[in-house]
């Protein structure tokens, strides 16, 4: 099988244990994604979730470990922590506070400087704007500067990420399932999506021999959602909505850039067809880029954001 010389592990080559898949080790690749009989969506069987995880999935961190052990690791309900490649469907998920029966699942990748508690609140906030039920991947914080570093990084592609690796897996083996995928990205959340989406694109490709349409074809199942977001390019295919603070210098200066042409543009491309909404509110100094307290207030339900009704 061919493979993407990369710096870092690729997504399904490490050795890492990895999302299910519908095809065996080993076996032929085909050209494309097979549809189950009945159609799932988000994750979810039927649109049930069995609501326990399994103890094989679950991951418990040594008392007073820092928060970069839960680097790439799932996030579900009261903190809980699941290893990556454990199905959606054995993550207890956060839910609406007003619904607590909610199927439609989204997964949702912090920004910098967010520890594993700081997004579980995010988690919560998105749960209750959205109506989903809400699952994370963690991007791990180890302080601005390395977080800093870290978002360099992933602007050129290079090095390892456990964040990307296990959102581009868990993106993979969604869609080889035939399911739906609904992803939001926050700050270099975005970023981590952006580079996740270009790795399950070229999964497709070279594992399985896609066609570039093709790839368009199966990734258009992807609904993509980011806010301040610090990516300035991303993969045809998915249904993608960006939202923009015209105060945050994040999205602004790194990522997709402000209202109107500017030779930056040359370098930047949201994705065909993507919906843009941009809007002003606060400041650097207070609250522009934060997600639960400015960008969320801003969100619409996905279909009417794709229909430009902001």
């Amino acid at each position: 099988m061919s493979t993407i010389e990369r710096g870092r592990s690729l997504v399904g080559t490490s050795p890492r244990t990895s999302v299910a898949r519908s095809t065996d080790v080993g076996a032929v690749a085909t050209s494309t994604v097979r549809q189950p009989a009945q159609r799932v969506v988000d994750g979810f069987e039927g649109g049930t979730a069995k609501g326990t995880a399994k103890a094989t999935g679950v991951f418990t961190a040594p008392a007073g470990s820092k928060d970069k052990v839960f680097d790439g690791k799932l996030v579900g309900a009261n903190g809980q922590t699941f290893e990556p490649g454990t199905p959606l469907r054995d993550i207890p998920a956060v839910t609406p506070r007003n619904n607590p029966n909610a199927t439609g699942t989204v997964i949702y990748t912090n920004g910098i400087r967010t520890d594993k508690a700081k997004q579980g609140d995010d988690l919560q906030a998105i749960a209750d704007r959205t109506g989903m039920r809400a699952i994370g991947v963690h991007n791990a914080t180890e302080g601005t500067i390395s977080d800093l570093l870290q978002c360099v990084k992933d602007k050129m592609d290079k090095g390892k990420n456990p964040a990307v690796d296990t959102l581009a897996d868990t993106i993979y083996g969604e869609l080889k399932a035939g399911r739906d995928v609904h992803l939001i990205g926050h700050s270099q959340g975005g970023l981590i999506t952006s580079r996740a989406l270009n790795d399950v694109a070229r999964r497709l490709r070279i594992e399985d021999g896609m066609s570039k349409s093709q790839v368009e074809q199966t990734m258009s199942r992807l609904k993509v959602e980011t806010f301040g977001a610090a990516a300035s390019t991303y993969p045809d295919g998915p249904q993608y909505v960006h939202y923009i603070n015209k105060s945050d210098p994040v999205p602004n200066i790194f990522g997709l850039g402000s209202k109107g042409w500017t030779p930056g543009d040359l370098l930047r491309h949201a994705g065909r067809d993507a919906k843009v909404h941009y809007f002003s509110e606060g400041n650097i100094f207070n609250g522009a880029h934060s997600l639960s307290d400015t960008y969320l207030k801003h969100r619409v339900p996905f279909e009417q954001a794709r229909a430009g009704q902001f």
